[in-house]
């Protein structure tokens, strides 16, 4: 590992992703804190435009700098999309500087944003893992926990709901229709008697009609 001076603001140690570039001093918004370098390859010479690692760092369209040597340790800084540092790229020297774009304080891992292409690349199939993503993934996953209770409780309370619909639709549905097969029973009961008065009323009263009416007009005949 290559040794940084003291009075350098930073350090390498441990991170999430492996290893990463630490302050070491309070540094302020606007300071910059250490170059990128390395070998400049020109996309122009196939031998150049041929080399690929995880360190090049694309200038314009013709150079880029290939940072996988040990003597840059700007390498270590690794990627976040909520970076406290930025890339300063000079295109006319060929120069990139690492700045700081809001005050860092000791022992906080310095990084910046490797840009769309290199997270598409190298860091969406795997995840990323900066600090923002992992409170996003955090959240989320206690926003689903919360959810999943929700859902267990309200099926819970629907189901206590459930058993006890039927034994008072069974003690309803017993009541209910004996009464009104009763009436009903009843109801037919007095149709069908005042049916059979009537009926046995009027058979009656037919033939004593007829039977006066014959006498009547037997009367008539016998009296002329």
């Amino acid at each position: 590992m290559p040794v940084i001076s003291s009075n350098k603001p930073y350090r390498i140690g441990r991170s999430k992703t492996g290893l990463g570039l630490f302050a070491t001093k309070r540094i302020e918004k606007g300071t910059k804190i250490i170059r990128y370098i390395g070998p400049l390859l020109d996309s122009r010479k196939k031998e150049d435009d041929e080399i690929e690692n995880k360190y090049l760092f694309e200038i314009n369209n013709r150079w880029t700098i290939d940072g996988s040597i040990r003597r840059n340790i700007a390498r270590y800084i690794n990627h976040s999309c909520r970076p406290n540092a930025e890339s300063d790229v000079n295109s006319r020297e060929r120069r990139v500087v690492i700045r700081a774009i809001k005050t860092i304080e000791p022992g906080d891992e310095i990084n910046y944003d490797y840009g769309t292409d290199y997270f598409k690349i190298f860091l969406k199939p795997i995840g990323c893992k900066c600090d923002h993503c992992e409170k996003k993934r955090k959240k989320a996953r206690a926003e689903a926990r919360a959810e999943k209770l929700r859902l267990k409780l309200k099926a819970e309370k629907k189901a206590a709901r459930d058993a006890s619909k039927p034994a008072a639709k069974a003690t309803k549905g017993k009541a209910t229709p004996a009464k009104s097969s009763t009436v009903r029973v009843a109801a037919a009961a007095h149709a069908r008697g005042t049916g059979q008065v009537t009926k046995t009323k009027a058979r009656r009263t037919r033939p004593l009609a007829a039977s006066d009416g014959a006498k009547s007009r037997a009367r008539k005949s016998r009296a002329s």
